[in-house]
């Protein structure tokens, strides 16, 4: 039996490579400048654009089921965390969780009773309006967090957030040439069908040597032990962010997050954030109780 060669879209892979070079070029430039005064405003202004981003393709997939969750609520709510996570920094918490949270609540739910014009849908729309806030808000705001992070190592935080996307695009992009030439086993066919368990086990391989290659240029106090324990815990939660994503497209019945605004060979927001909003946390957990960072 001939065994089909498998194809990869060069043309889609082109504009994939050039838009990554672009991200990349402004990530590893936040190495260098992530020590100025500027650096983490900058930093903030991207996460903030990400979230009403992110927000705006969660409005847009549960639009298409019916539903009609708030775009305004859910980036204010998520631009609330985000703030908290930029202000709360050297012991300091002038905007407390349960401040932006009990906030949150009163602009979901009474801001629905005045500007919600389908309200037989309240509950679920106001559900997914906290969920897009939550998922955005937290997952972004770590990303916040670990920016400035302090450490021994000069810009330890921008060595951080260096270090958390090279591990995932490592995984993601080992991921998908193993999954392509040699993915046979379906590792969930309802959720994503073209990943394979073949893939998965290529993304962890993609990841360990991400933080490898991190700890002998950028992280250079990781140990062994650190690369092998942040290739495994970010690969890990990581694919599992993809596939919990991939579950919203498909009950939207959508190919991409995007919804009318697309990254150049990326897909939507959610679709380049969705590891990334899982992995953060895990780095910062690892770093706070591991390493000690606050």
């Amino acid at each position: 039996m001939e065994r089909t060669t498998p194809k990869v879209d060069t043309k889609n892979m082109t504009v994939r490579i050039a838009t990554a070079l672009v991200f990349g070029l402004f990530f590893f430039s936040l190495l260098w400048f992530g020590d100025r005064p500027w650096a983490p405003w900058t930093y903030l202004a991207l996460m903030a654009f990400a979230i009403a981003m992110g927000v705006r393709e969660m409005t847009l997939m549960a639009r298409v089921r019916g539903f009609n969750p708030s775009l305004a609520a859910g980036t204010l709510v998520g631009w609330g965390i985000l703030a908290h996570f930029f202000l709360a920094t050297g012991g300091r918490d002038p905007l407390p969780l349960w401040l932006v949270f009990a906030t949150g609540a009163l602009v979901i739910h009474f801001g629905a009773l005045f500007f919600d014009s389908k309200l037989e849908e309240a509950l679920p729309s106001q559900a997914i309006t906290w969920l897009g806030a939550l998922y955005l808000g937290f997952g972004l705001g770590f990303q916040q967090k670990l920016f400035m992070l302090q450490g021994t190592l000069p810009r330890t935080g921008s060595r951080l957030i260096l270090a958390l996307f090279i591990i995932t695009w490592f995984g993601d992009s080992a991921a998908y040439f193993v999954g392509t030439f040699f993915g046979k086993h379906k590792l969930a066919p309802k959720v994503s069908p073209k990943k394979s368990w073949e893939g998965a086990l290529g993304n962890l391989a993609g990841n360990l040597l991400g933080a490898l290659l991190m700890q002998a240029t950028v992280c250079t106090e990781w140990t062994l032990v650190d690369v092998l324990a942040l290739g495994l815990l970010l690969g890990l939660v990581g694919q599992l962010g993809d596939l919990v994503e991939s579950t919203w497209k498909r009950s939207a019945g959508v190919k991409d997050s995007c919804v009318g605004v697309s990254i150049p060979g990326h897909g939507g927001m959610l679709d380049r954030v969705d590891s990334l909003v899982f992995a953060a946390p895990v780095l910062f957990a690892y770093v706070h109780f591991v390493h000690g960072f606050n």
